[in-house]
């Protein structure tokens, strides 16, 4: 039997987590202009930028928590994701996060994030959390007024109104509209998913798991990711074991999407699990961290691993965020303005705005966003959308940052090398020009956005355009050590809507023979497979599929599917067991 093991199955057609080291985006947009800062001497300066497939909000908590130690600046991130789930667990996840320190300590809200971000199951505390945040946020999303008055640092006024009442159908069965773990039994699904990625080799994915750590994720940069919680995770879907391991049962609703499959020659709609089973949660803060003591080595061994460095680094995270937005509220320009009125609030100094989900190809058409953001960052999944239509977004001088796929296991170094030059290739025609001032990286490439506003059009705008760090600051780890991003599932099988995967015929990856299905094949918008109150869903582990079946991919490839599907089987030699 022909295992798909090595054809990049692994990662499913939807991302929850990213697979990269989150980043500052401060550091990464370029410095405020000194002129421009005069002009508005009475106002902050604002940061715009704009995130295709950041997918879990790690790089905005990042931004957040090193904000203090940047000149006072407001944020507007636009976050344009290609499935409603994920908009939804970026909304809990922040909800979590900016929580009251009187209503959830600092140690129960960083667990609370672990488990309910990375963890196929749930310990029953963090299921009823869950539950109750679900069904808050449901009555919120319906209604703006509240929505602005509970939660200002977020807006949800963008999206279509049909995506705001798929997002209340996603929380609504999060909180248990649908009673009963045979609703999603996740430890089934979790193992389906397993045996069809691993196919022949199932019986020996101890020692899958033990090659593609030591083998892959080792050499490329993750030596902290021990072998048990590696195995642990592949097996049972649980990364972070922070209390015992027979506490966690509760299948993790978050986790859930849906998507049509072929059952006996009709399309039905199923729901189950279909994100990461590769890589794992681990890179996006379990990798690297400022205390380099957490990255100490002992006999040639980590001292810390992956779990404790992620739950450190979360809580630190958490920390910083809350002793920044105290204090340095904004309030107009408290520091140079009379003192604020008594009873107005202070003004969040960020904002969050949601995009609709197919909107990458039509946000130019609006001169509100016409050159606005002066950083643009792109998951690996994402880079098919990245086009001139969406560089007329960017300001001249203004960065681009593009996720590369350097933890995806299943790709190896010709894959990989493939892979970056098409990101090069794609970003000029798009046009943006490669910044030559800053050390190359395997898991970022770095652009700058052409135009009249860079002197004379040289590389010499380069420099300008890179952000310096402050004295006090040292650099972020991630553009001293490459390693990858949060990224949009990197598979042949994304599901946004077609009309969003379609950049300029310049641009176009030719459609591979094999790989483009008819009409009737194609993945509709996962806002109309949102899981609703109604019995759409028939149980994923009744239907028997072969491969085609269970990942019709798009009609357009994108460059990571296309580095996928030049992929050869990547088994490991036949003497590991």
């Amino acid at each position: 039997m022909t295992t798909p093991a090595g054809s990049g199955t692994g990662y499913g057609s939807v991302s929850w987590w990213g697979l990269s080291p989150a980043l500052d985006l401060q550091a990464e947009s370029p410095p405020v202009d000194p002129d421009s800062q005069s002009k508005t001497e009475r106002k902050v300066p604002e940061l715009d930028a704009l995130l295709l497939g950041s997918v879990d909000g790690r790089h905005l908590l990042r931004t957040l928590a090193r904000a203090a130690l940047w000149p006072l600046r407001s944020f507007n991130f636009y976050v344009l994701e290609n499935n409603l789930e994920a908009v939804a667990r970026h909304m809990l996840i922040f909800s979590l996060a900016l929580e009251e320190p009187e209503k959830m300590g600092l140690q129960e809200r960083s667990e609370t994030f672990l488990e309910l971000w990375g963890n196929a199951l749930l310990r029953p505390s963090v299921a009823a959390f869950l539950r109750a945040q679900a069904s808050h946020l449901a009555n919120l999303v319906l209604e703006p007024d509240r929505l602005e008055e509970q939660l200002p640092w977020l807006s949800l006024r963008l999206l279509k109104f049909r995506e705001r009442d798929a997002l209340e159908a996603v929380f609504r069965f999060w909180s248990g509209g649908e009673k009963g773990p045979e609703v999603f039994p996740m430890s089934r699904l979790w193992d389906s998913r397993l045996r069809h990625y691993l196919g022949s080799r199932y019986d020996a994915r101890r020692g899958v798991a033990d090659w593609d750590l030591r083998m892959k994720l080792h050499d490329r940069g993750a030596q902290v990711i021990h072998i048990q919680e590696f195995r642990r995770w592949r097996d049972t879907g649980v990364a972070f074991e922070l209390r015992d391991l027979s506490a966690y049962h509760v299948p993790n609703r978050t986790l859930a999407s849906g998507r049509l499959l072929s059952h006996r020659g009709e399309r039905v709609a199923a729901r189950g699990y279909w994100g990461d089973i590769a890589t794992g949660p681990f890179m996006a803060f379990g990798i690297e961290a400022d205390d380099q003591s957490l990255l100490r080595t002992r006999n040639g061994q980590p001292v810390k691993t992956a779990s404790e460095i992620t739950q450190h680094n979360v809580t630190e995270l958490f920390q910083e965020v809350a002793a920044w937005r105290g204090p340095r509220a904004i309030q107009g320009n408290v520091e140079e303005t009379e003192s604020p009125e008594p009873d107005v609030p202070a003004q969040e100094p960020f904002t969050i705005h949601f995009l609709p989900l197919d909107s990458s190809q039509t946000l130019h058409h609006k001169t509100c966003y016409q050159g606005r953001f002066q950083l643009l960052y792109v998951s690996c999944g994402m880079v098919h959308l990245l086009s001139p239509e969406l560089g007329a977004c960017v300001a001249p001088g203004g960065n681009l940052v593009v996720e590369l796929a350097r933890y995806l296991v299943d790709l190896r170094p010709k894959e990989l090398k493939a892979f970056s030059d098409r990101v090069v290739e794609i970003a000029r025609v798009a046009g943006f020009a490669p910044h030559t001032a800053t050390k190359p990286s395997e898991t970022f490439a770095r652009f700058y956005k052409l135009g009249d506003s860079t002197p004379d059009g040289g590389d010499s705008a380069v420099e300008s355009t890179r952000a310096p760090l402050p004295e006090s600051i040292s650099p972020p780890q991630a553009d001293q050590a490459p390693s990858l991003e949060a990224m949009s599932p990197p598979l042949a099988d994304l599901a946004s809507p077609l009309e969003t995967m379609c950049p300029p015929q310049a641009n176009q990856v030719p459609p591979l023979e094999a790989m483009s299905p008819s009409k009737a094949d194609q993945i509709p918008p996962l806002e109309a497979m949102s899981p609703p109150q109604a019995k759409l869903v028939l149980p994923v582990e009744a239907i028997s599929l072969p491969q085609a079946d269970l990942a019709s991919p798009p009609e357009v490839i994108s460059p990571l599917q296309e580095a996928m599907a030049t992929s050869s089987v990547n088994a490991p030699p036949k003497h590991v067991t």
